[in-house]
């Protein structure tokens, strides 16, 4: 699954929204995740980024939002549908 520049831009933008409305620092989801903090920071910026990083950062700041009893930002780009997609091109966690 391959994004143009304005997809891997929404992306990280509903990334960093997610995560900061989940309330938890880059150290904290880092540690949560079982990820070094430049890893984490790679998914979250999404460019050259391993794409199962990217949905498994994605599905953790969603959950995290949720758990904080918020309402997470929709993402646009990897949705439900994209989902399938991409698990018939890599093995999501």
């Amino acid at each position: 699954m391959s994004l143009n520049e304005a997809e891997r831009q929404r992306t990280k933008d509903e990334l960093a929204r997610n995560l900061e409305l989940s309330g938890l620092s880059e150290v904290a989801a880092a540690a949560a995740l079982g990820y070094a903090p430049d890893r984490l920071r790679d998914a979250l910026s999404v460019d050259g980024a391993d794409p199962v990083d990217v949905w498994e950062v994605r599905d953790f700041v969603e959950r995290a939002v949720r758990e904080s009893g918020r309402e997470p930002v929709a993402f646009t780009v990897l949705t439900e549908d994209a989902r399938v997609r991409a698990e018939g091109w890599f093995p999501l966690r």
